[in-house]
């Protein structure tokens, strides 16, 4: 890749997109397309961009795709942008070689992005101490317990000086939007959002989640005032009483949402959230089983250990991996909603037929 300048003198931007193993094709392309579509648009070249990794090579995306890709270390000429893109292995990924080159680049000036998990490098490196700084919002929990000097938010995408940072998937064509209309200014981002379909552009600070996992987003606003009060509690988990009084709201009232919306109590519904947080930490930190249990709220070990089997049908120390080595394929068996709509399911099937058999709900341990 040269570094070029159109006819007109205006600076082409490069743009290096360090990729590690099984890292996401979605997040990829999503911020590749708007610099196609840029250099579509305008009269010159804008954006020029390629690939590298730690080791140089064929590296294979989470979906079975590949990337050729040079090494970090094959040109040590001025880069202007350096893309870093990770998902699934990130969490416990190291390559000093690679950390000290960012290092070095961030020295030289070069703006630093991080995609998705790509914020465990950026953070390995020491370049994100205490600065904002976001990530997929599903191992958000885990990121922030390992690097506790780092201003987590659960947002689209941060910028913090010359680093920025992203929630990954679709988040990207807004960081990238929002990199163009920085530098080309906005009226050649509305184009391009325009050619790529893309409305309507999120700002940074926009959520990653609307309908929390729901089927539709017509879940009722006190039950996603409940659900954000009780993730923000997740450590020492806040009584009902607590929950409504922060709302406005009865007890009774409560009770009643959750039941119409969700088909659990509030009481179900935060042990189920804090057993899925107990396997983002399992999966992305190297705390104990027993550190993972206090954080999420469990004061009995065996309690925890018990309520996590019945719930994953897998012991807490077998979920020390997301995505083994040895596992062609990742496997993340349900959403948090899909948990509590196989209960409410299992609960009406029980009382339709007055079986006293086996189901899911009799699998969970509720409090």
């Amino acid at each position: 890749m040269k570094n070029s300048r159109d006819t007109n003198g205006t600076r082409t931007t490069r743009v290096t997109f360090v990729v590690v193993p099984r890292f996401n094709m979605m997040s990829l392309t999503a911020a590749i397309e708007p610099m196609r579509v840029a250099n579509y648009l305008a009269p010159e070249t804008l954006f020029e961009w390629e690939y590298r990794s730690p080791a140089g090579g064929m590296v294979t995306a989470s979906n079975g795709m590949t990337v050729a890709s040079s090494s970090v270390e094959a040109s040590e000429g001025p880069l202007d942008v350096v893309v870093l893109c990770g998902s699934w292995g990130c969490e416990h990924f190291r390559s000093p070689d690679l950390f000290q080159w960012l290092r070095r680049q961030a020295g030289r000036g070069a703006t630093l992005i991080a995609l998705e998990s790509g914020a465990y490098l950026l953070a390995r490196a020491g370049l994100l101490r205490n600065r904002l700084a976001t990530t997929h919002w599903s191992i958000l929990a885990g990121f922030a317990e390992q690097f506790p000097d780092t201003f987590v938010r659960e947002q689209a995408f941060t910028t913090d000086g010359s680093v920025m940072t992203c929630a990954g998937g679709t988040a990207s064509l807004d960081l990238m939007l929002h990199l163009i209309s920085e530098r080309h200014g906005a009226q050649l981002a509305s184009e391009i959002a325009d050619q790529i379909l893309h409305h309507p552009v999120r700002l940074a600070d926009a959520p990653q989640r609307h309908t929390m996992g729901a089927a539709t987003d017509a879940l009722h606003p006190d039950v996603k005032a409940a659900i954000a009060l009780i993730e923000e509690h997740v450590d020492e988990p806040w009584p009902v009483p607590r929950i409504a009084a922060g709302l406005g709201i009865s007890q009774r009232q409560i009770e009643r949402l959750f039941q119409r919306h969700l088909g659990c109590s509030v009481v179900q519904f935060s042990q189920l959230l804090r057993l899925q947080y107990a396997r983002v930490l399992l999966t992305s930190t190297r705390m104990s089983i027993r550190e993972v249990s206090v954080a999420c709220g469990f004061n009995s070990l065996s309690y925890f250990s018990q309520a996590f089997s019945r719930c994953f049908s897998r012991r807490p120390s077998e979920y020390r991996q997301a995505w083994p080595e040895g596992d062609p394929a990742p496997s993340w068996p349900g959403t948090l909603f899909a948990f509590v709509e196989r209960a409410r399911l299992a609960r009406r099937r029980r009382i339709e037929t007055a079986e006293t058999g086996r189901g899911f709900m009799d699998r969970v341990e509720w409090p």
